[in-house]
């Protein structure tokens, strides 16, 4: 699974606690990994973190509040920052399986000679799992637009997979702009970064 920490459009001081929860969550969780970073206005500040982990962090979902003088600004009256925690939708990519494909026949008026209209030419494949059907008629035998048929189920597959894949990333990008204030699931103090909820 994948976690994404993310300061969504706070100041310097939410992308520091984006750091200090980053590497919490890493220490905590002997399985969890920084997969990438997004680098913050300041250094040892980051704007998201994406952790990938093989236990389940669900539980960290949310918005967690760190209690601190601000580092950067030490007259700002404001003491309480927040960042969000995200769950990330995740594509799995279908695997093609021959054995879901389901061939019809019919008579084509496409190229074939003498089998125009008399033999069963033409040829249809349905992938059953996602409904995906392509016609081929192209081809002079059954055998070729079989082939046909194939190759282009296989493409219209792959692009839908690519279209997938775009809607998700798109998703999870929105989810930086998501923060919500208040009710945090973990609360920390100081510049040490304390744990007190």
């Amino acid at each position: 699974m994948e976690i994404q920490i993310s300061s969504g459009r706070g100041p310097v001081e939410c992308e520091m606690a984006v750091k200090k929860f980053a590497d919490v969550v890493i220490a905590e969780f002997e399985k969890a990994v920084i997969k990438s970073s997004y680098p913050g206005l300041k250094i040892g500040c980051l704007k998201s973190v994406l952790i990938e982990s093989e236990q389940d962090l669900s539980f960290l979902e949310g918005s967690v509040k760190w209690i601190c003088q601000s580092p950067f600004r030490p007259n700002h009256k404001r003491k309480n920052w927040f960042i969000d925690v995200s769950v990330m939708k995740s594509h799995n990519t279908t695997e093609f399986d021959s054995e879901l494909i389901r061939f019809d026949t019919f008579r084509s008026g496409g190229k074939g000679g003498q089998n125009v209209n008399k033999v069963e030419t033409g040829v249809r494949a349905t992938y059953i799992p996602m409904g995906i059907s392509t016609v081929s008629t192209d081809g002079r035998s059954q055998h070729m637009n079989k082939k046909l048929a194939l190759q282009r189920l296989s493409e219209m597959i792959a692009e839908q997979d690519s279209d997938d894949r775009r809607i998700i990333e798109h998703l999870n990008w929105l989810e930086h702009t998501r923060l919500v204030r208040g009710n945090a699931v973990r609360v920390y103090e100081g510049v040490e970064f304390k744990r007190v909820k």
